[in-house]
């Protein structure tokens, strides 16, 4: 699976080793930054991440930080993701199971590397349920559309 990744500072530790591992299992990896522990702003590495998703260079994202709060929120902004703050399996689940979530964010000031590795894996395997929950994600693509003027 082609996955794209990025966050900030707080997240590039966690970064490198997700990206390490996904390898190891056979992902081909997009890296959208940052490239250091150096302070950034995290808002350009999450939006980047979504426009890979939306745009089909990538298939899932994965946006990291100290929380993942404002990675999630930053994602966000581009139309047409859905980016889900997961800091345990049973949200990882859920997001891509009743949500269709398309970006996967974490904390790296929360979530232990191992731990983030199982969320990882949940969240990849977990296929959407569609049926019920179908007509929730039209919806919010219906309010996208009228808030943001995004794709229908």
């Amino acid at each position: 699976m082609k996955i794209a990744v990025g966050g900030d500072h707080a997240g590039f530790q966690l970064k490198g080793f997700l990206i390490d591992w996904l390898g190891k299992n056979g992902h081909d990896i997009q890296d959208l930054g940052t490239d250091s522990e150096e302070p950034t702003d995290y808002p350009p590495y999450c939006a980047a991440v979504g426009r890979a998703v939306v745009n089909g260079d990538a298939e899932m994202g994965i946006v990291l930080g100290g929380s993942g709060q404002g990675e999630a929120i930053s994602a966000n902004k581009v139309h047409g993701v859905r980016a889900a703050l997961c800091n345990d399996l049973f949200t990882a689940r859920l997001a891509r199971e009743h949500n269709d979530a398309n970006v996967l964010s974490m904390g790296a000031r929360i979530v232990a590397p191992h731990l983030a590795t199982e969320i990882l894996t949940t969240f990849i395997k977990t296929k959407f349920a569609g049926e019920r929950h179908q007509p929730r994600i039209d919806q919010i693509k219906q309010i996208e559309t009228e808030e943001c003027g995004g794709p229908n």
